[in-house]
């Protein structure tokens, strides 16, 4: 059997844990705050997550090259408006979400546990980034979402568009370099546009959590059961939209944990990893906000990330394919030839007309200057982000100024600890601080 790409388990994790989780908030109107979509869609995120604690909070929008309109909550200043100087002497920072989720996902525990309140606090100026086809970036100069050509993008827009985009409004309003932090996907869009110079002039430093850029060694309980699911991806749910609070994505993603083997009773820690140090209250508030829209390009992109390949077990009456990373069969350090690539058409004949070359372009990683200034935090219980992945990422700036780069193990951190983790802050966010004040 050919070759078939495996669902990145990074963006599947999300859906399941969202859609079939049992969680009486699913589906319901009612969003974070007891504010409902309507009145989400009116306010914004300043209004609902950052000045009700006595913040200041600005809302932006952000044209692409391409006509998306994004948006984007700027705090200038913490509580103490003294902190750290005002107007344009504060280093500016910007913080990029993962997939399937939107900028709110950093603010969902009190100002004294989330990230760009502590960012503000030590008297930096933040800035929240929020992709395309999110909750507050579903605008375009002459589409409308109900269109497939809304969505026809994957993470490659996200890296020759969204970033340029908002790295350029930072910089117009600050006239200073910036700082940025990316969280999963956020990494792998951080990754790939600055190995291609797109912010060569105007990126500070770069602070990476759970990066995701190689993912040949996640292992999950789910994975042969979402490679059977998703063997022909040109068919899901026949949207270009990929919704994930849609019918269709909800009784698809039900249907998978009705396989024989599947536990579904704890999915966040089945596909993400066993997550240490998350407040129940937390957890519930994010899955009354998130999920949000993406492409369904998008999520075939991020299959892609690494190819699997897929085969039928002839003695395996449910006909659940065995799927394995397609250079699991090679010696260890072969796996080091695994790329990241731009979007693969699926024939070599549509690649060359988009790209003048049979096989899609490849982002080398090594590309990234090696003297800029990059902190690499991981965790050793993330099923997503493996360890063995981010040795793979680290070898790949083997060439970098070893000065220049830092690096954090979190031996009980999973995939979400980093954003959600409520001792996130003395673990976590106090090196990230450390790390921007170093480079002042």
């Amino acid at each position: 059997m050919a070759p078939t790409p495996l669902l990145s388990l990074a963006s599947l994790s999300l859906l399941l844990a969202m859609v079939v989780e049992p969680h009486s908030s699913y589906g319901s109107t009612t969003g974070p705050f007891g504010l409902n979509d309507d009145a989400l869609e009116v306010n914004g995120i300043c209004a609902i997550s950052v000045t009700i604690y006595g913040y200041k909070c600005q809302e932006h929008q952000v044209e692409t090259e391409d006509g998306y309109v994004l948006s984007m909550q700027r705090i200038p200043e913490g509580l103490d408006e003294g902190n750290g100087g005002a107007g344009n002497t504060k280093q500016p920072i910007l913080i990029q979400h993962g997939v399937l989720v939107d900028g709110m996902t950093w603010l969902l525990n009190s100002p004294e546990e989330n990230l760009p309140m502590i960012l503000a606090d030590n008297g930096f100026d933040v800035w929240i980034a929020n992709t395309r086809g999110t909750r507050f970036s579903r605008t375009h100069v002459s589409l409308d979402p109900s269109q497939p050509e809304f969505w026809d993008w994957s993470w490659d827009e996200l890296v020759s568009f969204d970033l340029p985009a908002v790295f350029d409004f930072v910089f117009s309003q600050t006239q200073q370099k910036i700082h940025y932090i990316g969280h999963s996907l956020g990494t792998l869009i951080g990754l790939a546009s600055f190995s291609e110079g797109h912010q060569a002039d105007t990126l500070k430093s770069a602070t990476f959590l759970c990066p995701i850029a190689y993912l040949s060694h996640m292992k999950t309980t789910l994975g042969t059961v979402a490679a059977k699911a998703f063997l022909d991806e040109t068919t899901w749910f026949g949207e270009a939209e990929f919704n994930p609070k849609g019918q269709e994505a909800s009784v698809f993603l039900k249907s998978l944990c009705s396989y024989p083997g599947v536990d579904c009773s704890d999915l966040l820690t089945a596909i993400t990893g066993k997550n240490c140090c998350l407040n129940s209250s937390t957890v519930d508030l994010f899955l009354k906000n998130e999920p949000q829209s993406t492409a369904t390009k998008n999520m075939v992109h991020l299959s892609q990330t690494p190819e699997s390949v897929c085969e039928n077990d002839e003695n395996n009456s449910d006909q659940i394919p065995i799927c394995k990373a397609a250079w699991e069969d090679v010696p260890e350090h072969a796996a080091r030839d695994g790329v990241i690539a731009k979007y693969d058409y699926g024939r070599p004949d549509y690649n060359l007309m988009h790209y003048g070359t049979v096989k899609p372009p490849v982002y080398d990683i090594s590309n990234i200057p090696h003297d800029l200034p990059i902190f690499i935090s991981y965790g050793g219980q993330d099923a997503l982000s493996d360890v063995q992945d981010v040795q793979l990422l680290l070898d790949s700036l083997k060439f970098h100024d070893a000065s220049k780069l830092m690096t954090q193990f979190i031996e009980e951190y999973a995939h979400v600890d980093f954003i959600m983790g409520a001792n996130a802050k003395d673990i976590v966010y106090n090196q990230i601080v450390g790390f921007f004040q170093n480079q002042q």
